[in-house]
C-alpha cells in the first residue's frame, strides 16, 4: 500500500459524509416546505369551507361568488393596509334585505344580545344576517405578494387600524346601519361606567349612519345586573342622543339581564313586551 492511500481514503469518506449531510438538509427543507404548504392550504380550505357553509344557510344562490368578493379584499395585500372600502365588492355580492322594526344593534353586550335573539325571531343582529354570519369569530389575512389566505400570524384588532378583520366589521356594520329602518333597538351595557363610547363601532360607524328618512326611533335597552353601574341617565347617553340624526326619536329603558333571559325562554311573551 502506498504511503498516501489512507489519507486519500479519509478525504473520500469526509466528502461522502458532507454530501450525505447536504442531501439530508435539502430533503428536510423540502419536507418542511411541503408541510407548510399543506398547512396553509388546509387553513385556507377550512376558512373557505366554514364561510361557504354559513353562506348557504341563507339560501344564497352563488356563495362562491360571495367568497371570491370577500377574498379579493385582502389577498396579496399588506395585512395592515386593507381599508374598509376594500370590502365594497363583498357588500355588493352578499344579498341582504333590511328587517324594518326588527334590527338590533349592540355595544359591549354581544353574548347577552345573541343569547336573546337566538331564542326569538323578534330581532335581527348583524351576525344574524349573511353579512356578519359568514365571518363571525374567524381570523384571516393575506400577505403582500402572496395569493394565499392566512389564519395565523395575522395582525390583531388593535395592532393596526386597517387590518382585514377590523376593516371587514367596520364595513359590514356600515351596511347594516345604512339599512336601519322603522323602530330600531340598541342593547348597551349597564355594568360599565360608559355604556356608550364614540370610539366603538356602534358610536363611530353605525350611529353616524342612522338616517331619519328611514328610521323613526332608536330604542336603547340598558342591560343591567344586580348592582348596575350605569342607567338611562348616564352622561354618555347624552352624547349618544346629541349625535343622533334630527328627526329620530330617542327612548331608553333599563332591563335586567335576568328579565331578558326569562323573556327569551317564554314563547308566550310578544315582541317588545320585555321592555
Amino acid at each position: 500500500m502506498e504511503q498516501g492511500e489512507p489519507r486519500l481514503r479519509k478525504k473520500s469518506w469526509r466528502r461522502r459524509y458532507i454530501c450525505i449531510g447536504v442531501l439530508g438538509v435539502l430533503v428536510l427543507i423540502v419536507v418542511i416546505a411541503v408541510v407548510v404548504g399543506l398547512v396553509l392550504r388546509n387553513n385556507t380550505q377550512q376558512l373557505k369551507g366554514t364561510f361557504i357553509d354559513r353562506c348557504k344557510k341563507f339560501n344564497v344562490s352563488d356563495c362562491q361568488k360571495v367568497w371570491d368578493a370577500f377574498e379579493q379584499a385582502y389577498v396579496g395585500r399588506d395585512p395592515c393596509e386593507v381599508p374598509m372600502e376594500a370590502y365594497d365588492p363583498f357588500i355588493a355580492a352578499a344579498p341582504f334585505e333590511p328587517a324594518c322594526n326588527r334590527m338590533m344593534f349592540w355595544s359591549k353586550t354581544k353574548d347577552v344580545v345573541h343569547e336573546f335573539t337566538a331564542k326569538s325571531d323578534c330581532f335581527v343582529t348583524l351576525e344574524d344576517t349573511v353579512l356578519g354570519a359568514v365571518a363571525d369569530g374567524l381570523t384571516w389575512c393575506g400577505k403582500k405578494g402572496s395569493s394565499e389566505t392566512f389564519t395565523t400570524d395575522c395582525p390583531g384588532w388593535v395592532d393596526c387600524v386597517n387590518n382585514p378583520v377590523r376593516s371587514f366589521w367596520k364595513r359590514v356594520s356600515a351596511a347594516f346601519a345604512d339599512a336601519a329602518c322603522g323602530n330600531v333597538t340598541a342593547m348597551l351595557n349597564g355594568s360599565i361606567t360608559t355604556p356608550f363610547s364614540s370610539q366603538s363601532i356602534f358610536g363611530s360607524i353605525e350611529l353616524k349612519r342612522f338616517n331619519s328618512t328611514r328610521m323613526e326611533s332608536l330604542n336603547v335597552v340598558m342591560v343591567t345586573q344586580k348592582n348596575p353601574v350605569a342607567n338611562c341617565t348616564n352622561a354618555s347617553l347624552k352624547m349618544l342622543k346629541a349625535e343622533l340624526d334630527n328627526g329620530i326619536q330617542y327612548y331608553c329603558k333599563e332591563v335586567s339581564e335576568a328579565q331578558l333571559k326569562e323573556c327569551s325562554n317564554n314563547p308566550q311573551i310578544t315582541c317588545g313586551a320585555c321592555w
